[in-house]
């Protein structure tokens, strides 16, 4: 009752930040040099299409008037009509939605089964090869740009040792997952670079306190100690950091999606940015803004999953 109470206030208090987001992603493309209709059509326009394009995209109405019909759109979930696609932008957004979801949920597990043991591997193991050995894998991991990682681990797993497809998504649960598995690493290996030295640090920090001492001199075995409080007491400032990362890597799955043909927003958006197709554009800058917003409501209830003693408020 009380996490039901906590979401329903969050959500109460993210009604004004969803309308900031919404007059942002309106205005961004409005402080933009240049009209609109004009850098659409291009030196092939005449002043007729351009006129005639003004019209229709409402861009002829006073500012205010334009942000009111552009919320209302946001509202309904339509974001407008596509000038691309020539259909509704808010039933595309939600057909390549599951795409990029499915690539970050992935990720997100992927990372997280990396995380956990190698961090207490390192940890345990403080200041010797093995520990020095993670950090270094990990640190090379995040030092590639994730393009360069995506292409060598095409070459490496799709092409010399052919285990996984070189790109698309597949039709399928099971296919998709084979499909995605590939990008999904590439965006684990970068995730789990960060977690890892973050977790590594408090997992340290939890061994040196002195209720540790303590469980072992009440004779817990010392697998039952790492895992019911070594463990559990490191996660929450590794639930943060993922939960940042995470929001990070919401926005950053353009370069994964292009690399690996996969459906997704990321991939919608460069081709938007390509078409100058500004609806769908507006419309993708919210969606990515109200995934963000929602994954930080999910890392608060995260934290009070870990460690129950924390108040939600």
């Amino acid at each position: 009752m009380q996490i039901l109470r906590f979401c329903l206030s969050r959500l109460i208090q993210l009604i004004p930040v969803l309308l900031g987001i919404t007059l942002i992603a309106f205005l961004l493309l409005r402080v933009m040099p240049g009209d609109p209709a004009t850098l659409i059509l291009g030196n092939r326009g005449t002043a007729d299409d351009i006129a005639r394009l003004t019209t229709q995209l409402g861009l002829d109405l006073p500012l205010w008037q334009q942000y009111l019909i552009f919320l209302g759109d946001s509202v309904r979930g339509s974001f407008g009509h596509s000038i691309a696609y020539k259909t509704d932008v808010g039933p595309l957004i939600w057909e390549r939605l599951w795409a990029t979801l499915s690539l970050v949920g992935l990720s997100t597990v992927l990372a997280v089964l990396m995380t956990v043991p190698l961090a207490m591997l390192s940890a345990l193991r403080r200041g010797k090869a093995t520990d020095q050995g993670i950090k270094l894998l990990f640190i090379v991991a995040m030092s590639m740009p994730a393009f360069w990682l995506g292409v060598l681990l095409v070459l490496l797993l799709s092409i010399w040792w052919p285990i996984f497809p070189v790109s698309g998504y597949g039709d399928g649960f099971f296919e998709r997952l084979h499909h995605l598995f590939l990008p999904a690493l590439v965006i684990a290996l970068g995730t789990s670079a960060v977690t890892i030295r973050s977790m590594r640090s408090s997992v340290i920090s939890v061994l040196s306190a002195e209720y540790i001492d303590t469980a072992l001199a009440k004779g817990l075995r010392r697998g039952a100690v790492l895992r019911r409080h070594v463990l559990r007491n490191s996660l929450l400032s590794t639930i943060s950091v993922l939960g940042v990362h995470t929001s990070w890597v919401i926005g950053s799955t353009v370069v994964i999606e292009s690399v690996f043909a996969i459906p997704g927003l990321g991939n919608l958006l460069v081709s938007s940015i390509s078409a100058r197709d500004y609806p769908m554009v507006q419309g993708l800058t919210v969606t990515f803004a109200v995934l963000v917003v929602f994954i930080n409501l999910l890392t608060d209830l995260a934290y009070q999953l870990a460690d129950p003693r924390m108040k939600l408020s």
